[in-house]
């Protein structure tokens, strides 16, 4: 099994390096994953040993996606180590809250050029090797790509947009038995929105919005991209699933008085 994990150092990321690597040894197959990140850093060294220390072979790639130059490199440098690819998961990312029109242009096009088109230029170059290998790819988006989000500045466009690109691309590459899925997180516990979550009372207010009564883990979220790019969802394509404990199917709840069956 032999994956690129963008965005691959911390939080979702590692915990989707270290599942793949986990499934593949349990399905009898060798994991070969490159781990790339912004720049070099322990924290991808460490995930990187991690998927060694588990049996797998590791490379750790750096570069920042921002740039329209590093995505072709990254997938050239992880062909070159494994000689090909079975999987992408396009999962690195940026949030930059603001309201829309306090936005600059430079802000709107920096989180587009992450989210967006780093995703678009991995998959353009990973495309005639996940053709050779009849793979799959997996974008990760966000429940703020299925719902608005208000003072979330470009992101929740940003990853709106994700998903439509990866819902076009399943369609267009089926027929090279390519799949391509998007997994959309909710509420979940990273690096990136630890600040949140040290606050005890805003912790416990989010959790008691969620059905399930708990914020996610970044392993939760990698437990289902990791199926989503196994032979296990062998006829999955073009689908977004939101890994949110329910919260997203929640607003009607939050009317007030009992529904009723009388008319």
């Amino acid at each position: 099994m032999r994956v690129l994990v963008s965005g691959g150092s911390r939080g979702i990321g590692a915990a989707v390096c270290l599942r793949v690597a986990e499934a593949a040894l349990a399905r009898g197959e060798k994991p070969r994953i490159a781990v790339c990140g912004r720049e070099p850093s322990e924290p991808q060294d460490q995930v990187a040993r991690s998927v060694r220390d588990l049996g797998g072979e590791a490379i750790a790639l750096s570069g920042d996606l921002g740039d329209p130059d590093v995505a072709a490199r990254l997938v050239d440098e992880a062909v070159g180590a494994f000689g090909g690819l079975d999987a992408l998961v396009s999962n690195a990312g940026a949030a930059s809250p603001a309201k829309i029109c306090d936005l600059s242009v430079a802000d709107w096009d920096r989180l587009f050029a992450i989210n967006l088109r780093s995703a678009f230029l991995l998959a353009k170059s990973c495309y005639p090797h996940l053709k050779a290998s009849r793979g799959a790819a997996c974008f990760t988006s966000s429940m703020s790509g299925q719902l608005p989000h208000a003072g979330s500045g470009a992101y929740s466009p940003t990853k709106a947009a994700l998903t439509m690109l990866a819902q076009t691309l399943a369609l267009e590459w089926a027929d090279d038995g390519i799949r391509v899925n998007v997994v959309s997180p909710g509420m979940t516990r990273t690096p990136m929105t630890e600040k949140m979550y040290v606050d005890p009372a805003i912790k416990q207010a989010r959790e008691a919005l969620i059905p399930l009564h708990r914020i996610g883990d970044p392993r939760d979220v990698a437990n289902v991209i990791e199926f989503m790019i196994s032979p296990l969802s062998g006829f999955v394509t073009g689908q977004d699933l939101c890994v949110d404990g329910g919260f997203t199917k929640t607003i009607l709840s939050h009317i007030p008085g009992r529904p009723s069956s009388r008319t």
